[in-house]
């Protein structure tokens, strides 16, 4: 599927190990803006309705047994008729052997072609999961995202509630910050949201009347992480007297980011509370519940047949 966000071809390059054979004139620049991968066997026979040329184009043993049935005037035949389209690339997998025409065609229509030894169904999985991943629906909030006992905790809230100098404590404790102030989040799955911070303030933490720190250097690599799922989403706000709260957990709150739904938490803040125990509980309250187990619908259903019984 096409959208609206792209990668570096160079980069997928890069991370996959390919080895190049022909690069085009802009290569450094080449965009691949589709998370779909194509094997050409029904164009390397002449059927080229419903191709997209746009997608990376994949040959594996299949085709390159077919190929080697043909005579060399008819693979180039087969591989000027494939890349007269200006497809983005073409890679070799199964480190199955470079025929000749294929080169020479790469070369008269400056096309992008690579080779690799991995087996072509291996291959596919893991380039889909990386053009997923970097083409990923995403969005920018304001929040501190830190990894709590393994659950990535967003925080959310007004400018100057504390968020900071929770995640700090949190920190402190032995927690690990993934973003401050801004979070960059994908949706990575249909029910999965990676959060990260942006590249320029990545583990920089900003307090006020104290400045930007690098909590990284402060703490060490055990005190931060490149990117965390987000699990829970923590609204901090400030307390209100009026405001009934909820007090046994029934209330199943959530938040809706980029279309998936996330488990929310409303926690008020006042002096005196200890913010960042609360969080811990949280978080392993949130997780619990994932393994199944909920403690107020567990204590709501033991009230309800100690009533039927007659009493306590």
């Amino acid at each position: 599927m096409s959208g609206k966000y792209s990668v570096k071809l160079k980069t997928i390059v890069e991370e996959h190990n390919l080895e190049i054979l022909h690069t085009s004139a802009d290569y450094e620049t080449k965009l691949i803006s589709n998370t779909e991968v194509n094997r050409p066997a029904l164009q390397l026979s002449g059927f080229y309705n419903y191709f997209d040329p746009s997608r990376l184009q994949i040959i594996g043993r299949v085709e390159s047994t077919y190929l080697e049935l043909k005579t060399p005037e008819e693979r180039k035949s087969c591989f000027e008729e494939l890349m007269k389209f200006d497809i983005t690339a073409l890679v070799l997998c199964h480190g199955a052997a470079v025929f000749p025409e294929c080169i020479e065609m790469a070369e008269k229509y400056d096309c992008n072609l690579f080779t690799t030894s991995e087996d072509t169904s291996g291959f596919m999985a893991n380039v889909i999961s990386s053009l997923h991943t970097h083409l990923a629906p995403r969005t920018t909030m304001h929040g501190v995202l830190v990894e709590v006992h393994g659950e990535g905790v967003l925080l959310t809230g007004d400018s100057g509630i504390g968020k900071s100098e929770t995640a700090l404590e949190l920190i402190k404790r032995g927690h690990r910050l993934i973003a401050d102030d801004a979070v960059d989040i994908r949706m990575v799955g249909k029910n999965s949201l990676i959060g990260t911070a942006p590249p320029l303030i990545r583990y920089y933490m900003e307090l006020r009347g104290i400045g930007v720190v690098d909590v990284c250097h402060l703490y060490g690599v055990g005190s931060v992480k490149p990117e965390s799922a987000i699990d829970l989403v923590v609204n901090m706000e400030i307390w209100d007297d009026n405001k009934a709260y909820d007090r046994l957990g029934l209330i199943n709150e959530t938040r809706e980011i980029l279309g998936v739904t996330v488990p929310s938490v409303t926690i008020p803040v006042r002096p005196g509370r200890n913010l960042a125990v609360i969080l811990e509980l949280a978080a392993m309250n949130n997780r619990q519940k994932k393994m199944g187990y909920n403690a107020a619908e567990t204590l709501a259903t033991n009230h309800d047949i100690a009533v039927d019984n007659g009493g306590f």
